[in-house]
């Protein structure tokens, strides 16, 4: 899928995820545009202690939501976060790992490239 997107590594945006479908758009990718209040561009592995922190702080990703079409995430899922949620997470010390190649490059306006390569699960 090539939207024309680039990466927090400044090639192209690569697909995040597509079982559980997830974007902004739901398109599988973490593209973003003026519609999207809350820059869902972070790509994110979840883990248990992250979905135990976001539901902690006001934000349940863990239950199911089926009139959202939302089945509700669990440790191993991929999913576009906000980016403001994921550096609270990261300030915290509970952000989920990211991909880097997924994570669109509008997260570098919030967040640091070396934050996100501190938490970085496609890099050797």
């Amino acid at each position: 899928m090539s939207t024309g997107a680039m990466n927090v590594l400044g090639g192209p945006l690569e697909l995040c995820c597509t079982d559980p479908l997830t974007g902004f758009y739901r398109d599988g990718s973490c593209n973003t545009g003026s519609g999207d209040a809350g820059v869902h561009v972070v790509c994110a592995e979840m883990t248990g202690r992250f979905l135990a922190f976001s539901k902690a702080t006001g934000n349940d990703l863990s239950t199911s939501a089926p009139e959202f079409g939302f089945e509700g995430l669990k440790p191993g899922d991929r999913w576009c976060l906000c980016v403001l949620r994921w550096n609270e997470a990261y300030d915290a010390g509970e952000a989920p790992l990211v991909l880097l190649a997924s994570t669109h490059a509008m997260a570098l306006e919030f967040v640091t490239l070396e934050a996100l390569q501190e938490y970085a699960a496609d890099m050797e």
